[in-house]
């Protein structure tokens, strides 16, 4: 029961703050302490047909709700919204934020995405701590993991705010990436590295520095542009397990198992199962098959000392960085999940993403004998 006490210790009481409670893991249900009163609205960027559904969004938001609403300083800065006088007395009324510059963590009591899957990835990003509740509607391409539709937005978000809601927690991965120091400063702004988080120290001594992620969906380490295979070591609570050969290697939660993975041959996980997937990309063996080990574990992952070449890796597709000889990224079970807002309940929405997204197990059905083949069919067994 390690893992569910260390899930609790990112639902303890915060902001306007809501409760978690897990008894079972499909019925767990969002509570607030008390009214939300500040929401954080993520909106695909360069897509212009998301403008009308964020505009009467957030114009429910703080005309009919009263709420405080944050946004991204360059979503207020496109062309459409700043050239609609309509929308003028709205928008001096937000409240904006600079990625990697300004810390909202604690100001937020939950999050509304408009856009794809890549929102909700977006938003894990912008908190390296306890995620508020996610609410997110279908309005990209994919959207595996925005199950809402904007049709009837307000009697929705008025459940939410209502706290009638269904929620399933979303492990995350907490990533360590260290690197030996050779020579080159790091950007730091407002004290602030290049996730958001507070900017690590630096050991002068050993040489080395410190980055920390928080990641959703999947850490990737591949070969990046080298044409030699990726050559790296797995290591399981200090034991080497394997070393993979190949194009390279998939770390990632159950949310994750849909994603790069699935592409790569692993299994789908529903989000509610404690684990980590290790997914090979393209292996070098006939052998190598994705496996699932215990969420409570750590690994780490480096060069294998006969690499002929650096590795790559990225979180969620971002902040993608180079791997040396000597480099380290060490992957655990993060104890700040994402609680993302179901339609209906965690089960249920699932498989409805597996069906309408993926197309899961979508075959002609087999047709039934007539009775005449059924005749022939004893006649011949007789």
């Amino acid at each position: 029961m390690k893992f569910r006490e260390d899930v609790m210790c990112a639902l303890l009481p915060r902001r306007a703050a809501w409760k978690g409670h897990i008894q079972d893991p499909a019925s767990q249900r969002l509570t607030w302490n008390k009214s939300p009163k500040s929401v954080l609205v993520i909106k695909k960027i360069r897509d212009a047909s998301l403008l009308q559904p964020f505009k009467e969004l957030c114009m429910y938001l703080m005309e009919e709700n009263n709420m405080i609403v944050y946004v991204e300083k360059k979503v207020l800065e496109d062309p459409a919204i700043v050239s609609d006088e309509n929308f003028g007395p709205v928008k001096k009324k937000f409240c904006t934020f600079r990625e990697d510059y300004d810390d909202i963590s604690n100001q937020i009591d939950f999050i509304i995405c408009l856009g794809g899957d890549g929102t909700l990835l977006y938003a894990s990003s912008l908190f390296q701590g306890s995620v508020p509740p996610v609410m997110a509607f279908h309005l990209g391409s994919l959207g595996f993991l925005t199950p809402f539709n904007f049709e009837n937005f307000q009697s929705q978000v008025t459940q939410v705010i209502e706290g009638n809601a269904a929620i399933i927690l979303r492990s995350r991965l907490k990533v360590r990436v260290v690197k030996e120091l050779r020579g080159k400063k790091v950007a730091i702004h407002n004290g602030l590295s290049e996730n958001g988080v507070p900017a690590p120290g630096l050991d002068t001594e050993v040489g080395k520095q410190a980055m920390q992620y928080q990641v959703l969906n999947e850490v990737v380490i591949d070969r990046g542009p080298s044409s030699y295979l990726s050559n790296v070591d797995v290591f399981l609570d200090g034991h080497l397990i394997t070393t993979v050969q190949g194009d390279g290697v998939i770390v990632s939660t159950p949310t994750g198992s849909t994603a790069y993975a699935a592409a790569a041959g692993a299994s789908m996980i529903h989000p509610n199962v404690p684990a980590i997937m290790i997914t090979p990309i393209c292996p070098h063996s006939l052998s190598f098959r994705p496996i699932v080990v215990p969420a409570g574990v750590e690994l780490k992952i480096m060069l294998s000392p006969e690499a002929r070449n650096t590795a790559w890796v990225s979180f969620d597709g971002r902040k993608r960085q180079e791997i040396r000889h000597g480099d380290s990224i060490s992957i655990t079970t993060s104890c700040y999940p994402l609680p993302s807002i179901c339609v209906r309940d965690p089960v249920s929405d699932w498989f409805e993403s597996l069906a309408q997204c993926l197309h899961w197990n979508v075959r002609k059905k087999q047709a039934h004998f007539t009775e005449e083949e059924e005749e022939e069919g004893e006649e011949e067994e007789g």
